[in-house]
């Protein structure tokens, strides 16, 4: 991953000339999305080659982790760009490791120090400054280094143990589809657990299908695949989106069953008006206790504004709230802004800038919420105004009355009724109630019924004889004091 014209494929043909594999077979002669390298000393590492950011955000969005570690390409003669930015923000988003890959050192203009100067601006320490984060060198064009970098991930990969077991029934993600003239739908697949064989049954979303071949990157047919191992297959019924999980099931009706379920589903939610990311959602999810966060992109005309805003939101940040930016940039949203905003349920803010017609028509299709505004202290009110929702409520007891327990009454099918006469205030049926006896609360609870006379009424005022009786308890007493409240929640502010 990394910004444009930094050299992130001319790195990935590099490395695929150092595949040991390759070399013997002649090179390689299909490229379908992710392809395996050997390495000399018999190691190999799987490289995923997603179409932009996009797609690596719509496969988390999906459930899918696809990758264990991130190579982020920066250009030495550039530094850190605008989608060099987005990439980080994207893999710390997505929780997985990042291993850092300066490219075109070869180039006159190069300066690798600056590089890790500019990526300590966004939380990204690399080694040779005390932190975590390996980095390596490399010129694509002049192939330096690429042996290190590969080294320098299977240390990565060391570090964070990914495992697999390859003894079981596999299961992965969906790296890209299509449809191709001569084999009919072609689905690439990069297996993360288990073995895929031919004549699996496989289920990916509602798309399903009989394992009829199997091709490996090098063009080759194989029977079975690993873990890690990237493979085209044919025998799928449809087109399933890419970064969608896939499973083995054990027969076709068990398939069938699935995809039909899943169909169904999608066509559900595709019924539904509710939106995914609007404000009102997320406001709705705030009070049903869902997420203590808000999320945001924000994408302003300059890099004053986005700072001032960016700036402004995180000191609204408290001990129980707070506003989490995904990402902040200068320009116009686009297609990567709308699918991380999407991905994290979150939304996006524009500053005196508008979405283009591809961002809108995604948005649109994934109801997510762009908000346009031109002044920031509108933005300000209106994170504001979220995240006090956030916040839990104040309660507060409200006194309501007294009543003392002047008889007690057994009546069949009710239990103990209590004769009762207002001595202070009011009592409410469906309040809160405590019952003291010589001061002391002995029960706390809820009244079941409130009576004046034979008839059941709603409140009874101070001077007035009632009936009352509570909720699953009996043991009332004549000179017992009845204390009548309500629970009062009040909204806090930031």
């Amino acid at each position: 991953m990394g910004h444009v014209d930094h050299g992130k494929t001319s790195l990935l043909d590099a490395l695929r000339k150092t595949d040991v594999v390759s070399g013997e077979a002649g090179g390689i002669t299909q490229h379908i999305g992710a392809y395996q390298v050997t390495m000399a000393s018999g190691k190999k590492i799987t490289f995923i080659d997603t179409p932009g950011h996009a797609a690596f955000s719509e496969m988390r969005a999906r459930g899918a982790n696809v990758t264990d570690v991130v190579v982020l390409v920066v250009a030495a003669d550039d530094g850190i760009m605008e989608q060099t930015i987005e990439a980080i923000n994207h893999a710390k988003a997505a929780g997985v490791s990042i291993v850092v890959a300066i490219n075109k050192i070869d180039k006159p203009g190069a300066n690798p120090e600056r590089v890790r100067s500019e990526l300590l601006s966004h939380d990204i320490v690399l080694e040779e400054f005390g932190g975590d984060v390996l980095s390596v060198e490399v010129s694509a064009k002049q192939h330096l280094n690429l042996e290190k970098l590969e080294e320098i991930i299977l240390l990565q990969a060391e570090i964070t143990e990914p495992k697999a077991n390859p003894n079981r029934t596999a299961m992965g993600a969906v790296i890209e589809a299509k449809i191709d003239r001569g084999r009919g739908t072609v689905v690439t697949l990069l297996v993360q657990n288990g073995t895929l064989k031919v004549g699996d049954i496989v289920v990916a979303g509602s798309e399903w299908g009989k394992v009829r071949a199997m091709v490996n990157d090098h063009g080759k047919a194989i029977k079975e695949a690993g873990p890690s191992m990237p493979v085209e297959v044919l025998g799928i019924n449809g087109v399933p989106m890419a970064g969608l999980e896939f499973l083995v099931v054990e027969n076709e009706a068990k398939a069938r069953e699935i995809a039909e379920s899943r169909t169904h589903r999608k066509r559900d939610l595709l019924a539904k008006s509710s939106v995914k990311s609007s404000m009102e959602s997320i406001m709705s999810q705030i009070a049903a206790g869902d997420i203590k966060e808000f999320p945001v992109v924000i994408k302003a005309d300059v890099q004053g504004s986005l700072e001032a805003i960016s700036a402004s939101l995180l000191k609204l940040s408290g001990t129980e709230v707070a506003p989490r930016i995904l990402h902040g940039g200068v320009g116009g949203i686009n297609e990567s802004d709308v699918t991380l905003a999407s991905a994290s349920g979150g939304i996006i803010i524009g500053f005196n800038v508008r979405a283009n017609p591809q961002a809108r028509d995604l948005a649109k299709w994934d109801g997510l919420d762009i908000r346009y505004y031109s002044i920031i202290y509108d933005v300000i009110d209106d994170i504001k105004t979220v995240l006090s929702g956030l916040l839990a409520p104040t309660l507060k007891e409200k006194y309501l009355g007294n009543s003392e327990i002047r008889s007690v009454f057994n009546i069949t099918g009710i239990g103990k009724v209590a004769g009762c006469y207002v001595t202070d205030g009011i009592v409410k049926r469906g309040a809160k109630v405590r019952l003291l006896r010589e001061n002391v609360v002995i029960h706390e609870g809820t009244l079941k019924t409130l009576k004046r006379f034979k008839d059941e009424v709603k409140e009874v005022k101070e001077s007035f004889e009632c009936g009352m009786a509570f909720e699953n308890y009996n043991d009332i007493r004549e000179g017992d004091i009845i204390e009548c409240f309500e629970i009062e929640s009040i909204a806090r502010k930031l």
